[in-house]
């Protein structure tokens, strides 16, 4: 994997696109001014806690005794769940709906919009087959979280001009390019497993 490709792949779980909708409801209660202040400081959190998981989850994984083809099996499965329903997203109910009244402080739009489970899985999967390489693979978080926070930064902005049938085609098209992406990964761990066992 190289530095594009896992840039490419943290970007697609992070979903800036389908954040925007969750990060205006998020913001509905607050004022129009400090918008763009919220959103810096609860990018910079997640960026903090991603960093925090690309160091740290290996670690856990050999504590937990998690072979790398159980991990890359297991991260296409959660990528590809992920990915459906960026595809097919429910009507109704999900965290959209659980956002606490007033301004919000790290739940939800650090956690789990942008530092969610998909991209905690996604760093963890991308450190843990090439340690050595973690500078690469800070990189490719960094650039990810740049460009994503770019998109929600401006995420006004962006609703207004492109609206919301333009950002739901967006979403699907990326849901699509993840499918791919986690069923290669699924993929690959079937066959280092078999590999291992034959």
């Amino acid at each position: 994997m190289t530095v594009f490709s896992a840039a490419a792949l943290l970007f697609l779980v992070m979903d800036p696109f389908g954040n925007i909708p969750l990060f205006m409801s998020a913001l509905s209660e607050v004022d129009r001014e400090r918008h763009v202040r919220i959103i810096v400081r609860e990018l910079i959190i997640a960026f903090v806690v991603l960093i925090a998981f690309l160091f740290t989850g290996s670690h856990l994984l050999r504590m937990l005794q998690i072979s790398g083809s159980a991990l890359s099996a297991a991260g296409g499965t959660v990528l590809l769940l992920i990915a459906i329903k960026m595809v097919f997203p429910r009507t109704g109910g999900g965290l959209a709906e659980e956002t606490p009244a007033g301004e919000p402080f790290i739940v939800p739009m650090a956690i789990p919009y942008v530092a969610g489970p998909s991209a905690l899985a996604a760093v963890l999967l991308i450190m843990s087959k090439e340690p050595g390489r973690w500078p690469e693979w800070l990189a490719a978080l960094s650039i990810s979280w740049f460009l994503t926070g770019l998109i929600l930064a401006t995420s006004g902005i962006l609703a207004r001009r492109l609206g919301k049938k333009v950002l739901t085609a967006i979403e699907r098209l990326m849901g699509m390019l993840l499918v791919a992406i986690a069923i290669q990964m699924l993929m690959t761990g079937v066959a280092q497993f078999m590999e291992s066992t034959g």
